[in-house]
């Protein structure tokens, strides 16, 4: 796995300072900014898999540059700021922040929040991008991508919906990994009409489990591939192997 490469984006010198060294102890490559022109710069210059962005940067409001970069990129962001308010807080969401940190904070809860948006990130791109493998196969099934054919065991067609389909994508490149409904929806739009939210959400991804086991299990009301993870989401619980057509 490739060293975490975190952009700190604070104009008082001693916060990023200390911040940059603390990420550094603690296995990341910390690369210090205080200006919006920075920012761009390290952008442009090469990889970046974090943004710590404090929300007060001297004349530039962090706010409006956090807004600028979702509408360019899907780079993850987490808002650091003394303004600490809820009002504060849901601002930095409604421009796309990932989590907002209140100053002054634990260094050690900068970090685990940093790993949580992180680990989020490198799953949700495991989900888009690993799911394009061509060929996939599981309990005697194959799945053919660039066909978009599903076999069963006794080599007989099985027709998938878009929906059902890119819900066993999503599966396939993630085996024995629980998956949250939000994580499984972040992959595509679950109703063909929209981004559902909260319980919405929930029972569209239940309901789209559903059909899917009807469709491969043996028995859908006693799951053994697409099993469901109390607590979590779902998990599918069989062996997979992928290889391109």
């Amino acid at each position: 796995m490739a060293i975490p490469r975190i952009l700190v984006v604070d104009d008082d010198a001693d916060m990023r300072q200390m911040m940059t060294q603390f990420l550094r102890q603690n296995g990341s490559i910390a690369l210090p900014a205080a200006t919006e022109a920075e920012v761009r710069r390290h952008l442009e210059g090469g990889r970046v898999d974090l943004i710590l962005l404090d929300v007060m940067l001297g004349d530039e409001n962090g706010l409006e540059i956090c807004n600028r970069l979702r509408k360019e990129q899907d780079v993850p962001i987490i808002m650091v700021s003394a303004l600490s308010a809820d009002h504060q807080r849901m601002a930095g969401y409604e421009v796309g922040a990932d989590d907002y940190i209140a100053k002054p904070f634990n260094p050690e809860l900068l970090l685990a929040r940093a790993k949580a948006v992180l680990s989020r990130a490198r799953r949700s791109s495991s989900l888009v991008h690993r799911r394009k493998t061509m060929v996939f196969q599981f309990n005697g099934w194959t799945y053919d991508a660039k066909r978009n054919e599903v076999l069963s065991p006794s080599g007989i067609q099985v027709a998938l919906s878009r929906r059902e389909t890119a819900l066993l994508q999503a599966l396939l490149a993630n085996p024995h990994i629980p998956l949250t409904r939000e994580e499984i929806a972040a992959t595509f739009d679950v109703t063909g009409s929209g981004e559902p939210s909260g319980e919405a959400l929930g029972r569209s991804i239940d309901v789209l489990v559903g059909r899917l086991r009807t469709k491969i299990e043996r028995n859908p009301k006693d799951p053994r591939m697409l099993r469901t993870e109390r607590g979590v989401g779902y998990v599918f619980a069989v062996d997979v192997t992928a290889q391109d057509s």
